[in-house]
């Protein structure tokens, strides 16, 4: 452990360095300079500071304050001649931990200074500790949240396979949905969230019957009225939950359809009264469902199904969304290229 000596007389320096050295595993560092000192200690975190009261340019209590500033709980003896009881209120308020009278008494310098060193390396231990166990609490949550994403996914995938949409399409459209996020300037965290959320979109179709949900052509009105169902259904399955993953995943199932002109379902809702994650998913899924190949339809290309988006602003969907979209469309097309209907989708799943 190192001890800080200051002193602006070299032979009480001398003296104090003999005793130190007289404590089990303790490193003297001595200093008849209190700027010098007080620079060194400030850079190197000493583990006691033993400090004269008199000294030029800076006194012992000047320099204990400067220390405090930075240092809350690293022990500081001063040792004085002086005897007065306001001069040692005001080094305790200024940070000093206790004190030695002159002429010292090796005994009771040992003592104090051993005491000092034993606090010392305890708060060190408790402050190492906290830090393992904030470390250790981290990582338990980051493996929580990382299985709870894959779950998410597994669950995602399991409600794709009674449609003819693919796990590469709910990839696709959580990146696409994530790259809105970053371009409308929401935060990191949001962005995480909604990238891991966005897969349970349509969750809801697991309550869609296979007639429907398989028709290879267009429904009736009474058979598009039971599909649109499953927003209502998705929002049901997952809004009890009490993590808030699955919240946020239980607001966009139940919103993505809306539209920004509130011609849109199951609520009608217009304009920013749609919670913007719906407006965000409610691009990226129109945009992957155009340009991915179903057995119903063949894709659109990646101009007409640009176009629609654009055509659709401000009408199906929110104009600032419609922007963000194309704000950086070459990341738009690597998205779509990264995330291919080839690719395993029972990867992910696997780790679960």
């Amino acid at each position: 452990m190192k001890v800080v000596i200051i002193d602006d007389a070299l032979i009480n320096v001398t003296l104090l360095q003999h005793l130190v050295l007289k404590l089990p595993d303790c490193e003297p560092v001595c200093f008849v300079d209190p700027l010098v000192a007080l620079d060194w200690c400030l850079a190197n975190e000493p583990d006691l500071v033993i400090v004269d009261y008199m000294m030029p340019e800076m006194s012992g209590i000047e320099l204990a304050e400067k220390f405090r500033e930075k240092y809350s709980d690293i022990p500081v003896l001063m040792v004085t001649a002086n005897h007065e009881t306001e001069l040692r209120h005001q080094a305790l308020q200024k940070g000093v931990t206790d004190f030695l009278n002159k002429p010292l008494d090796n005994i009771e310098f040992l003592a104090r200074a051993k005491n000092m060193l034993a606090l010392r390396q305890s708060n060190k231990y408790l402050a190492n500790r906290a830090s393992w166990l904030a470390e250790e609490v981290r990582m338990a949550t980051a493996q929580i949240v990382e299985q709870e994403r894959e779950t998410i996914f597994c669950l995602a995938k399991a409600a794709e396979y009674r449609d003819p949409e693919t796990g590469a399409h709910i990839l696709r459209m959580a990146h696409y949905s994530k790259h809105i996020a970053q371009h409308l300037g929401l935060s990191i965290g949001q962005q995480n969230l909604l990238l891991a959320a966005a897969p349970m979109h349509d969750i809801g179709k697991v309550g869609t019957p296979d007639v429907i949900l398989l028709k290879p052509g267009k429904l009736t009105d009474e058979e598009f009225t039971i599909m649109k169902q499953h927003a209502e259904i998705g929002y049901e399955v997952l809004r009890t939950s009490s993590s808030p993953l699955l919240k946020v995943a239980a607001e966009i199932a139940y919103t993505h359809h809306e539209k920004f002109d509130g011609s849109g379902y199951p609520r009608g809702l217009v304009g920013k009264a749609i919670p913007i994650f719906g407006r965000i998913v409610a691009v990226a899924d129109v945009f992957d469902a155009l340009t991915s190949e179903r057995p119903y339809k063949r894709a659109w290309s990646v101009e007409q199904a640009s176009q629609l988006l654009r055509d659709g602003s401000g009408k199906h969907f929110d104009p600032a969304c419609v922007e963000a979209f194309f704000a950086d469309f070459e990341q738009i097309l690597q998205i779509k290229n990264q995330f291919t209907d080839e690719v395993d989708e029972f990867k992910h799943c696997a780790a679960a």
